[in-house]
């Protein structure tokens, strides 16, 4: 696994191809709840990566605010091709949310478009436990 803040990687042929591919950017914009999205969950670890030639390469490392949002992910993506809008080309990325109080991690594909600001919403669902009678939501 490869990370885009890794200077070595940056300057390796792999980097620069998948560039030149990718010369423009989009957003991506992370909003992690509990309860359909009534209660903001901090401090979900996101990571972002792409395969690139056979290689998982990270390109964002971070957790939720108290709001439960990363705003703003800048990612490598495709020029749109004006003159075919119907299939815009696409870079995919896996988006992995791991929230270590519940032991819960999952992993969603999102498709970034060039301008283009994709909103991953990622519902948590707690884990219920049953304390002497009584059932607790942690």
């Amino acid at each position: 696994m490869f990370n885009i803040n890794d200077k070595n990687f940056i300057n390796s042929e792999i980097y620069k191809k998948f560039m030149n591919e990718h010369p423009s950017s989009g957003n991506l914009r992370i909003k992690v709840s509990a309860a359909n999205g009534a209660v903001p969950i901090s401090g979900v670890k996101i990571v972002v990566t792409s395969l690139i030639e056979n290689s998982n390469v990270i390109f964002y490392e971070g957790e939720t605010n108290e709001s439960g949002l990363i705003d703003r992910i800048v990612l490598p993506a495709k020029r749109l091709d004006s003159n075919n809008l119907e299939i815009p080309d696409k870079t995919v990325y896996s988006v992995k949310a791991t929230y270590v109080p519940d032991n819960l991690s999952m992993t969603f594909n999102v498709n970034i478009y060039e301008d283009i600001c994709v909103v991953q919403n990622i519902n948590i669902v707690p884990e219920l436990r049953l304390i002497e009678g009584d059932i607790f939501v942690s």
